[in-house]
This record gives C-alpha cells, structure tokens and sequence, in this order.
C-alpha cells in the first residue's frame, strides 16, 4: 500500500471514529464540533485522492474560529456540558489518532518526490495539529464543571 493509500485510510477511518462519538453524544454543540472534524477528514481523503495524481490545493480551515463560536454559544445558553468519563477517553483516543496521524504526514513529506505535494503533506499535518487543539478545548470544556472551585477564598483563580 502506498503513503496516500495508507493516509487515505487513516483519513476515512477518522471520519467515521469522530461520526460515532457524534452518535454518543447528546449536546448539540459538542455533536456539531464533531461533525466539522469528521468534515475535515473527509476534506483530507479528498485532497490525499487529488495528491495522488496532480497536486491540488489546500485551502486555509476555518473550524477553529468555529469551534471557538460554538463554544461561546454553550456556555451562554447555560446547557448542561459535563461529560462522563466514558467520553473523555473517546476525545483523549481521538486526540491520540490526530498525534499519530499528523507524526505520519511529517514523517511522510521525506518520501514523495515534489515539494508541492511535501508542502501539503506538511498543512495536512498542521490541521491535524488543529484537530488536536479542539479536542483539548472540548475535554477542558467538559471537564471544568467538575473542577471548578467556586470559593471565595479562591479569588485569585482565573474565571470561569
């Protein structure tokens, strides 16, 4: 099997890893984050398919700023975030798969021959970094109403 093969499998098992914790999940906030990772899968498979044959372009992702709009809206809204330990380890397996999967595309870039497609390999590996990012601010946003300390005497601690 060859790098892009191989990537675009890992891509497409990704999809469907992050459309079954969507399944589990009750919040629709958290449910939509996950629907735009698993988009953003299906958007790799698609550009690792055109790398095969000509080098397409990789446009710059917006699921960041995103995420971080739909994380204000859950939080203003008051809903009932916190998550059970069951799915915390689902986002910590999903942030292990993005690890491995942007080591992979880094590792990769050293054995296809044009830099064009070494360049994409590298912003793959970057939105996996992203992905990365979410899913830690998705565990910290369900896990901080379990941590919180609401105590006077702990006023020096930032706001939640």
């Amino acid at each position: 099997m060859d790098i892009f093969d191989y990537a675009m499998q890992m891509e497409k098992d990704g999809e469907d890893y992050y459309r079954e914790i969507a399944g589990s999940i009750d919040d629709p906030g958290i449910k939509k984050i996950l629907g735009m990772l698993a988009d953003e899968e299906v958007k790799h498979y698609e550009i690792l398919h055109e790398m095969k044959s000509r080098t397409p372009h990789i446009g710059q992702t917006e699921s960041l700023q995103n995420t971080k709009n739909i994380f204000a809206e859950m939080k203003e809204s008051g809903a009932d975030i916190s998550a059970n330990r069951g799915q915390v380890e689902l986002y910590k397996k999903a942030q292990d798969l993005e690890k491995k999967s942007r080591e992979f595309y880094e590792a990769k870039c050293a054995e296809v021959d044009s830099d064009a497609q070494k360049d994409l390999l590298l912003k793959i590996a970057e939105e996996e970094k992203r992905h990365f990012v979410i899913l830690e601010n998705i565990i910290q946003f369900v896990t901080r109403p379990d941590s919180y300390l609401d105590n006077a005497e702990f006023e020096n601690i930032e706001p939640y």
